[in-house]
């Protein structure tokens, strides 16, 4: 695993956020009620006035095909953002803790070195993290 595809995962995690709400939005947009009231009144004798409450899904074929393509696409989006979500978390169970916590508060949260040897605690220095981590991502 590179460096590289570690900070995708930081992008991949927004993306499955953003794309979940635009998808919300297009489902929102597809069930649009419009309502509207007439008044007529009765062709025959007694002629009283009525009104009359319609309401109904304004929906065009070409907007609805439109709106499932969108949301097709948005839908693929997010599962290969999930894809690679799952992939760096799989990698992550399988690598030593340290280098775990080191990794996700330094890239994950975006801490400094001195921040993140100070939430590790212990005799960790700044330059003493940042070349476990060299020397760690050089050898996987």
């Amino acid at each position: 695993m590179d460096k590289q595809v570690l900070l995708d995962y930081i992008d991949a995690c927004e993306l499955i956020r953003e794309t979940e709400a635009d998808i919300r939005k297009i489902r929102q947009r597809k069930g649009v009620v419009l309502q509207d009231a007439v008044r007529g009144s009765n062709p025959e004798w007694p002629y009283e006035a009525r009104s009359f409450r319609i309401e109904g899904i304004a929906e065009h074929v070409s907007d609805k095909r439109m709106l499932e393509e969108e949301e097709r696409i948005l839908t693929e989006r997010k599962a290969d953002a999930e894809s690679l979500k799952l992939q760096v978390e799989e990698w992550m169970g399988g690598i030593p803790m340290r280098m775990q916590r080191i990794i996700r508060y330094k890239l994950f949260e975006g801490l400094t070195w001195r921040e993140t040897a100070e939430k590790l605690g212990g005799p960790a220095t700044e330059n003493s993290l940042k070349k476990e981590f060299e020397r760690f991502m050089k050898n996987n």
